[in-house]
């Protein structure tokens, strides 16, 4: 039985909040844990399912198979070092702050059934670089704006008076009522 093990080391995210998640991960297959994490409002979600994406990564890569036939048979959360902070209180007291990291553990090993997918996930793929560069070329073109400040100047035009320059307050005050 093949299996992928990747680790997390140093998550910034106290473990009993990403235990909550890897709890409903456990026994999944990978696509639908894919869209599981993907779905999910919690802050840990996002570094679970980028460990999970790296191992399928790392399984499509390193042993030329497809991830959709691995399901996750373990991950477990330890509690990785803590940061003692402390924040001032009144009467010169502190109070400490725990601030407390995590390490996961993901284990995937491989089905003997074939697990259909439910899910079609769809990936976003990022602009390249020229697209990048043709859309701000793009963007720099001048383009006339013709707003309710700009009807004076065109009054102006009309008679082929001077337009006056200035600022706010020049507009404001002016003696010709348009």
């Amino acid at each position: 039985m093949n299996q992928e093990t990747v680790q997390l080391s140093y998550l910034k995210i106290a473990p009993r909040k990403v235990r909550l998640i890897a709890d409903t991960l456990r026994g999944l297959s990978y696509s639908e844990a894919e869209a599981q994490l993907m779905l999910r409002p919690q802050r840990a979600s996002d570094p679970l399912l980028k460990l999970l994406r790296s191992a399928g990564a790392n399984i499509r890569n390193n042993k030329k198979s497809f991830p959709e036939k691995y399901i996750i048979s373990k991950i477990l959360v330890n509690k990785g070092p803590m940061l003692k902070r402390s924040l001032p209180r009144a009467k010169g007291m502190a109070t400490p702050l725990h601030k407390v990291m995590s390490h996961v553990v993901l284990v995937l090993s491989e089905s003997e059934k074939e697990n259909p997918s439910r899910f079609l996930i769809v990936k976003k793929e990022k602009p390249k670089k020229e697209e990048k560069e043709n859309k701000k070329k793009a963007t720099n073109k001048k383009v006339e704006i013709h707003s309710e400040s700009d009807k004076h100047v065109d009054a102006y035009k009309e008679k082929g008076e001077h337009i006056p320059k200035g600022g706010l307050m020049k507009r404001m005050f002016r003696r010709k009522s348009v």
